[in-house]
């Protein structure tokens, strides 16, 4: 799924696309639950109908603070560095960081990896979007001219399948819902109670870990993440990226043409703006 990055980064909830089922606004008044379930389903059907591509600024608070420059194309992804601690890059950091992206570009198992690691990113997105009806119990929180916005607790009828809808289901929150383009505009939650991991003997993932993942229209009818927000504790013996902390902000969004290569999206990652 294109633009599903797991929050749970995908890892918990880059769960989110593009759409347009009717307004909800338009629409006579709908349970909650059936709120949740048409914008999963816009979601869904955007992205099938979503091929654009984009240059955008990615700001990542991981401890390093780096800033790259990111531009995609239907070939991959290329991404550029051009920040780290606070401070720019040296000339000679610079330089080797171009050899890196040039490297990458004309690798075909780098590559390869890249779009496999994505297709499974946007595999989990996906099944974790499809869980949200039915892994919680919904009520309206509030509701605006705009936006509605939706509470969720775990429902403690839901079987998760794996450990990621384990996860999931152990989280209370909100939702926020675009009314005019049924769109999915946050998304945040807490993690209720620990998720032990075989019986605590395997790993642990503490209560009071937190998630939320902005998004925005960047340009008419076509959203992007552009907040993820991941502090998750915890200790797993085989399963070490459950547990996350992550901040990620996105901006300065531009459409890339159809047809780029990897080559000019090389020299177009150099540009700032």
């Amino acid at each position: 799924m294109k633009n599903l990055k797991s929050t749970l980064r995908p890892g918990v909830l880059s769960v989110f696309l593009l759409a347009g089922l009717l307004p909800l606004y338009a629409q006579a008044p709908q349970e909650p639950k059936q709120i949740v379930r048409s914008a999963m389903d816009a979601e869904l059907s955007a992205d099938l109908t979503d091929h654009s591509r984009w240059k955008y600024r990615d700001v990542q608070k991981d401890g390093i603070d780096t800033v790259s420059i990111v531009v995609e194309t239907d070939h991959g992804a290329v991404k550029r560095l051009i920040s780290r601690w606070g401070r720019p890059l040296s000339d000679s950091e610079a330089r080797i960081e171009d050899a890196r992206v040039q490297t990458f570009i004309h690798d075909p198992s780098q590559l390869a990896k890249q779009k496999r690691d994505g297709m499974q990113d946007g595999k989990n997105a996906e099944e974790l979007l499809r869980m949200l009806p039915d892994a919680f119990t919904w009520k309206v929180q509030s509701e605006d001219e705009k936006n509605i916005t939706l509470h969720f607790e775990p429902n403690s009828k839901f079987s998760p399948p794996d450990m990621q809808g384990r996860v999931l289901g152990q989280m209370a929150g909100v939702l926020v819902v675009d009314k005019g383009q049924n769109r999915i505009v946050t998304i945040s939650g807490k993690l209720t109670e620990d998720v032990t991991i075989g019986w605590g003997l395997l790993g642990r993932l503490r209560q009071g870990g937190t998630f939320r993942v902005e998004r925005r229209e960047v340009a008419p009818g076509l959203w992007q993440i552009v907040e993820t927000h991941v502090h998750i504790e915890g200790k797993a013996l085989f399963f070490k990226n459950i547990g996350q902390q992550q901040d990620e902000i996105q901006t300065d969004f531009v459409q890339v043409p159809h047809g780029t290569t990897l080559e000019q999206a090389a020299e177009m990652s150099k540009a700032l703006k």
